[in-house]
């Protein structure tokens, strides 16, 4: 009887133990549960992503100033004009030199073609032709920037449909001056040319 007795409290004192680990089991269960929200979850507090107080430099806010050089700086008139224009006018007057230079006609007077031209003559020639070039290419290189930057901002996003269009708009300006037949031709080869450009840069 004693000994039945002495079982029973035994298996009452291991089912109490067993007990009490399931209860810490499932308060750190429970504990575990909401540390991850906080981290990660819904409870997650919004860090103040300030430098100065993530460590950083204070940075000062901008003035009105500062936001209307900034806002100039991103029109579509800055970016056609003084980006795109300078770049194209320097690549015009190079490939103008570089094409006056293999010229074998170059600085020969037409109505003396057997005299011999003098290297001023020369320097000249290719001087007029680079201008030339670099004149015709900045305003290619504008119109394109430009219709580029209106068609981006008109359909808010940044592809390359947007150099496609740009292309067939510059085109179809540049042929329309001699005709319809030339505006479409112009139109559909610079937009092929601009979708290759496009494929090959991205």
């Amino acid at each position: 009887m004693a000994a039945s007795s002495g079982s029973a409290s035994a298996a009452d004192s291991d089912l109490k133990d067993l007990n009490s680990v399931g209860s810490d089991m499932g308060s750190s269960t429970i504990q575990y549960s909401m540390v991850l929200e906080h981290l990660i979850g819904d409870k997650r507090a919004a860090k103040d992503l300030n430098p100065g107080v993530m460590g950083g430099l204070p940075v000062p806010a901008k003035s009105d100033e500062q936001k209307m050089i900034e806002r100039g700086m991103e029109s579509c008139a800055f970016k056609s004009v003084l980006a795109s224009c300078i770049s194209w006018f320097v690549l015009g007057g190079a490939f103008g030199v570089f094409t006056a230079g293999i010229d074998t006609n170059v600085g020969f007077d037409p109505k003396d073609p057997l005299r011999t031209p003098t290297a001023r003559e020369v320097l000249k020639d290719m001087g007029q032709r680079g201008m030339s070039y670099a004149k015709n290419f900045a305003i290619v290189g504008a119109m394109f920037s430009c219709t580029e930057c209106i068609i981006e901002s008109h359909r808010g996003k940044s592809d390359w449909k947007n150099a496609v269009y740009s292309g067939c708009v510059t085109g179809g300006v540049i042929g329309f001056r001699a005709g319809l037949k030339a505006g479409v031709l112009g139109c559909g080869g610079f937009a092929a040319f601009s979708a290759a450009i496009e494929y090959y840069l991205r």
